[in-house]
C-alpha cells in the first residue's frame, strides 16, 4: 500500500501547484469620513440604530426607575431592554444577510 500512497502523492503533485485564492474586490469608500459613513450604513439598515436607541432608552428609564426605587417598573424595564437587544441583534443579522444576498448577484 505503500506505493499507492507513492503513486497518489505523485498525482497531486503533477497536477500543479494549487490555484491562487483571489478574494472578491471590496466596495472602496475613499473620502468617506466617520459622519458619512455612519449615514451610509443608517440607509443600508435602518433597523441596528433604531433598535440600539431603543435600548439605550429603555435602559436609562429602567435605571432611573431603579434609582426612584420603583423596582417593579426597573425589573420590567430591565426585560423590555433584553427584548431590544434581541431586535437590534436580529436586525444586524438580517442587515448581513441581505447585504450578503446583494453581493452574491
Amino acid at each position: 500500500t505503500a506505493a499507492g500512497r507513492a503513486s497518489v502523492v505523485t498525482l497531486a503533485m503533477e497536477a500543479g501547484p494549487p490555484p491562487p485564492l483571489e478574494p472578491s474586490a471590496l466596495p472602496t469608500f475613499p473620502e468617506e469620513g466617520f459622519g458619512d459613513k455612519f449615514l451610509r450604513k443608517t440607509r443600508e439598515n435602518p433597523l441596528v440604530p433604531l433598535g440600539c436607541l431603543c435600548t439605550v432608552g429603555v435602559l436609562g428609564y429602567g435605571l432611573l426607575s431603579f434609582r426612584k426605587g420603583n423596582t417593579r417598573r426597573s425589573q420590567l424595564m430591565m426585560r423590555a431592554r433584553i427584548v431590544a437587544q434581541g431586535f437590534t441583534f436580529a436586525a444586524l443579522l438580517g442587515g448581513m444577510v441581505v447585504t450578503a444576498i446583494k453581493s452574491r448577484q
